[in-house]
């Protein structure tokens, strides 16, 4: 992390424009899982504490450059308000005369919330006017958004070219710390799982992490292309077609270079996709015509157990199964409880955003590993290897 931080710059009386990555699910206007929100405290809170005057610019779904109130985030203002204690400001817009108004009416310590910045599609076009317009909100800038970090958007990348310092908040410090040790510097032995459903979602951060890594498990339903690439009958299993070759390339690679790449031995089959669906665990060599595999089966979840018990840095990206159907979800259940075992033994595990932390979630073992990403394509593009734009805006040390 070679960049400045929100630990590098005095606060007082300044007015401190930050991105936070308040994207959170809503039900009725009302939010139901505020996870994220509550990552962003320290940074909120370390600027209220000094007598920053906090400005906060998030997006919220996708209204698609149009004011759609069904997105607006003054439901998420009322959130913050309960989470630190005091009565978070909202400005109906993020530029122009609304937001000018609440900023100039802020006192020191005090937190406004700007609607949300997708209402404009200059936001997602990266637009240069737009960008200055929010620019001229803040005295500095704070990139917490680690979450969107991945996009070169005006709130992102854009305002950096207006707006110095451009520093890091602490989410996305904690973010760029865990998973850069992941990348750069990880303790030995490394290993790596890899599930969800797409080899092709993944291709970038396979080739990358066989540079890196000394195990390599795959699992969910990109193992079926694997499966396919050595000749097994997969029945109805979910297949790319069109990546059996690469799939083929990749073990082919993994044997040459020495890196002990494991796929599942048995897998729960059904006979169609569905939680009620029949079912029974047969070896991966026997999945017989019209039936699919949906999960990892007991003899796998104990040969994935073993291989990483002397690991001691793990990341782990994609579902091992179809966890949101809970007669298929054992294998990403046990996954999740490994972690957790051998974070106690002293393992650093990091669970990269998207499926992956909605299943330590479901498995209420979130607290239980060192490190859950808010950045689902973020933390895949950094496992990439690739530069986040978000990221690279930042000021340097």
């Amino acid at each position: 992390m070679n960049k400045l931080t929100i630990d590098d710059v005095q606060l007082k009386g300044k007015r401190v424009l930050v991105r936070v990555d308040f994207n959170v699910p809503m039900e009725k206007q009302k939010v139901t899982d505020d996870t994220r929100i509550v990552e962003s405290l320290p940074t909120i809170k370390k600027i209220l504490n000094d007598g920053g005057k906090a400005i906060l610019m998030s997006h919220l779904g996708r209204p698609k450059g149009k004011r759609n109130m069904e997105f607006t985030l003054r439901p998420v203002a009322e959130r913050l308000s309960a989470l630190i204690g005091k009565n978070v400001q909202f400005a109906s817009d993020c530029v122009g005369e609304e937001a000018q108004n609440g900023v100039h009416h802020l006192a020191n310590g005090d937190c406004l919330l700007l609607e949300n910045l997708r209402f404009h599609p200059e936001e997602e076009a990266n637009d240069a006017a737009f960008s200055q317009q929010l620019a001229s909100l803040g005295d500095l800038y704070v990139n917490d958004a680690f979450g969107s970090a991945h996009r070169a958007h005006a709130s992102t990348e854009g305002i950096t070219h207006f707006l110095k310092p451009a520093v890091a908040g602490y989410l996305m410090q904690k973010e760029l710390n865990y998973l850069g040790r992941a990348v750069g510097n990880p303790v030995r032995p490394y290993a790596a799982i890899l599930g969800g459903a797409k080899i092709s979602g993944k291709i970038d951060v396979i080739q990358n992490l066989m540079n890196i890594v000394d195990i390599l498990i795959v699992g969910g339903g990109m193992m079926f292309t694997f499966f396919k690439a050595q000749g097994l009958e997969i029945g109805n299993s979910l297949l790319e077609a069109d990546k059996v070759d690469l799939a083929a390339k990749i073990l082919a690679d993994a044997k040459k270079r020495g890196i002990k790449l494991l796929l599942p031995v048995d897998t729960v089959i059904a006979d169609r996709f569905d939680n009620n669906a029949a079912r029974k665990v047969v070896p991966v060599k026997q999945i017989p015509t019209g039936w699919q595999g949906l999960d990892i089966g007991p003899d796998s979840i104990k040969l994935f157990t073993d291989a990483l018990r002397p690991a001691k840095t793990i990341v782990w990206n994609g579902p091992l199964g179809v966890f949101e159907m809970d007669n298929f979800a054992a294998g990403t259940m046990a996954i999740a409880k490994t972690l957790a075992d051998l974070t106690k033994l002293g393992a650093t595990t990091i669970v990269g955003g998207g499926d992956s932390a909605a299943a330590i979630a479901k498995a209420g073992l979130e607290k239980s590993v060192s490190h859950v990403s808010t950045g689902g394509g973020a933390s895949l593009e950094f496992l990439e290897g690739k530069v986040l734009p978000g990221v690279a805006a930042l000021t340097d040390k």
